[in-house]
């Protein structure tokens, strides 16, 4: 849609990432996980027997759907069972907005007990035992809709329980020698829950639209200008990380002079001002009430502005 709107988002990993993080995940998980499963055991196998050989279940299945349900009956069967599984890319399953997202975790690992663990295998370097704080937090968010999709098979299978621990498996130094470290996401688990709750059902959007609106690509830009225009959108210049259609919000955003291109934090200062013509007007004078504590900032501002300009072009004309 971006792209037929015109305004495609350059998101992707360069191809050298994509190698050297397949590279680095494959070497992770070579010889049926076994350096894999050393970690973990090292971190998070207290009360356990060392792990020997791991089951490695089959999750082959034909679409999404089938793959989602050829893993929820190995995690049911590794639970029953008394020793080490290793589920290699299951296939989850997540309700968002009233709609089913499939999740595909890089592994998860039964332990004896049935207490089921998220790995997630990163290629940035973890360098004496710590690695970037973004990243860590990055991957964390990610881990904690993993273990969201798996409390939901979880509560329905006899002796499950999902870890809030999860294994971050990252380059040690400046090597291809794994590491690992525990990261707790209790927190991400909670806002994520919560923000889940929260977010508008697609029904209720679509309930929304004009008749006969579409989102086809195949559509001439006009009619998916028009339909997309339907959907009201908050932008934000933070939606650039994330959303497809963040180039296309800020060129529509830009285009109604809206203050919102400039940053939620500026967004709250300025208070009934919503565009940035009416700032420009309030700090000059034109408009606005001046016993609003906004107005009367703006125009302080505006003041300090232009004397600071007056000084500095009568210092350039001293030399």
């Amino acid at each position: 849609m971006a792209t037929a709107l015109g305004s495609p988002a350059p998101f992707g990993q360069s191809q050298f990432a994509l190698v050297r993080g397949n590279a680095f995940e494959a070497k992770v998980k070579a010889g049926g996980g076994t350096e894999l499963l050393r970690l973990l055991f090292e971190r998070l196998g207290a009360g356990a027997d060392a792990p020997g050989e791991a089951v490695l279940p089959d999750l082959t299945a034909a679409g999404p759907e089938g793959r989602t349900a050829r893993t929820a009956l190995a995690l049911r069967e590794a639970t029953a069972s008394d020793g080490w599984t290793l589920l290699d890319h299951p296939m989850l399953a997540l309700e968002v907005a009233g709609s089913p997202v499939y999740l595909e975790p890089d592994a998860v690992v039964v332990h004896p007990d049935g207490t089921w663990t998220v790995v997630e295998i990163k290629s940035f370097p973890m360098i004496d035992a710590s690695a970037d704080a973004a990243k860590v937090g990055a991957a964390a968010r990610q881990s904690a809709v993993y273990v969201l999709a798996l409390e939901r098979i979880a509560s329905v299978t006899e002796g499950a329980r999902v870890g809030h621990r999860v294994l971050l498996v990252c380059p040690k130094d400046f090597s291809n020698l794994p590491t690992a470290s525990v990261v707790d996401v209790r927190k991400q688990r909670a806002v994520t829950r919560r923000q889940l709750t929260r977010l508008t059902r697609i029904e209720d959007i679509a309930a929304a639209l004009p008749e006969g609106a579409t989102f086809d690509p195949g559509c001439t830009r006009e009619e998916l200008g028009t339909a997309v225009e339907a959907v009201p959108a908050a932008y934000a210049p933070e939606c650039l990380a994330a959303c497809e259609l963040a180039f296309h919000c800020r060129a529509r955003s830009r285009a109604e002079g809206a203050v919102e291109t400039l940053g939620r934090g500026v967004r709250g200062e300025l208070g009934g001002l919503t565009t940035v013509a009416g700032v420009l007007a309030a700090a000059s004078g034109k408009e606005g009430d001046p016993a609003d504590p906004t107005v009367a900032a703006l125009r302080r501002a505006a003041a300090l502005r232009a004397e600071a300009l007056e000084t500095a072009d009568g210092g350039a004309r001293c030399r």
